[in-house]
């Protein structure tokens, strides 16, 4: 893989006819670090939110070598890459066969489940094992989300009590989970959600032996603007004392986005201008669908590449190269209004699902990587002496 120290040194190198996609491993690095000194407890890395290898290898160089893996290809990847790293299967729903090849082929000990069917998938598909981490996942309101999850995954709290007593009765250790929702923009409902674990554990009278309270830990766009990650620390801490649990269960978090959203941009270059709309040569079938679907505005910025760029700025929406009319990032996107053909656009906060969801619809696709050295256009982990967000 190629390294630049900027942005703008590589496309003046390069002047990419297809979209390529950045890495920062220093940015990767900075977020590593500042959850590992201030999480109180153990971090897994949510791997479905950018599977790259160079990513999850950088993830784990910095000192998250814990793994929370959706699928057997990604069990796979993690023992790959780190044979040794130890991997949580935390999508409650998997196949028989999946579960099978997980705990006898790779190892695999922590499952999740929200249904009594589940678990007793899991208990058959490993032979009724007697080392096994069993995870209730509870429903808790993702009131504070940009993407709901409540409505796919969870128990309800109700529902909660018996699985908890039966994974009790099955497991070597029990835990209790939940997710607030991804983009999560308060941190009040971490709190919330341990708060509904207590009420579970007042009510069997069972304490776990692991509370995980998930990822939606959020990253900075221009319009959404969450509070310090300092304030979700405070929150989940201060909620975990309030269990005045006697004997303190282990903790985990799942952080994805937190961890890798600044690290990634992608370079686009403009095909066409009709007046406000920029079509440009990537798009939501490439690695702009947050961008398209659920409308996050990105933050966005032209590359001189050789010419002025105007101080006067314009709100564009963008229109990626496919023939399918979804493929529209609304915007707005705020940049230079001497935008024209051939010219160049970063666009940041892309080290998320964006790698993720790309497909070859239409043709289109492009899997040029590089490494760069310089800041992302926006940082969580940068803030000035009166905690408001700096723009790098």
């Amino acid at each position: 893989m190629q390294k630049f120290n900027s942005v703008d040194e590589l496309v003046n190198t390069i002047r990419p006819v297809d979209p390529i996609y950045c890495i920062r491993p220093n940015s990767i690095k900075t977020a590593c670090n500042w959850f590992k000194s201030n999480f109180p407890g153990n971090i897994l890395y949510a791997v479905k939110t950018n599977p790259s290898e160079k990513v999850v290898k950088y993830v784990g160089e910095n000192g998250i070598n814990r793994f929370d893996v959706a699928s057997i290809n990604e069990i796979k990847l993690i023992r790959k890459i780190f044979p040794e790293a130890k991997a949580y299967y935390m999508n409650t729903v998997k196949s028989r066969e999946h579960i099978q090849e997980a705990y006898f082929n790779y190892n695999i000990k922590d499952f999740a489940f929200d249904t009594k069917d589940e678990l007793q998938k899991i208990i058959e598909a490993t032979k009724y094992a007697k080392d096994l981490v069993l995870y209730v996942r509870v429903s808790i309101s993702n009131e504070h989300a940009e993407i709901d999850l409540s409505q796919k995954f969870g128990a309800l709290p109700s529902e909660a009590l018996g699985l908890l007593r039966l994974a009790k009765a099955h497991a070597k250790k029990v835990g209790l989970s939940f997710h607030v929702g991804s983009q999560c923009m308060h941190p009040i409902s971490y709190a919330k959600g341990i708060r509904d674990l207590g009420n579970v554990i007042r009510k069997t009278k069972i304490i776990p032996d692991i509370i995980n309270v998930g990822g939606g830990f959020p990253s900075i766009y221009p319009d959404l603007n969450p509070q310090p990650l300092e304030s979700y620390i405070t929150e989940i801490k201060k909620a975990f004392e309030n269990l005045k649990l006697q004997n303190k269960p282990e903790l985990l978090c799942e952080p994805g986005r937190a961890l890798v959203a600044e690290s990634g941009s992608s370079i686009v270059r403009v095909v066409l201008r009709k007046k406000q709309k920029l079509y440009i040569n990537d798009g939501t079938y490439g690695s702009l669908f947050d961008a398209g679907i659920p409308n996050f505005v990105m933050p966005t910025r032209m590359i001189p590449n050789g010419r002025m760029t105007s101080k006067k700025l314009t709100s564009y929406s963008l229109y990626g190269p496919t023939c399918d009319s979804i493929d529209h990032m609304k915007g707005p996107f705020v940049l230079p209004n001497n935008l024209k053909e051939g010219d160049y656009i970063e666009i940041g906060q892309l080290g998320a699902y964006s790698l993720t969801f790309r497909t070859k619809f239409n043709g289109f696709y492009s899997n040029q990587i590089f490494e760069i050295q310089d800041k992302p256009i926006m940082s969580m982990y940068e803030r000035d002496s009166s905690s408001s967000y700096l723009v790098a």
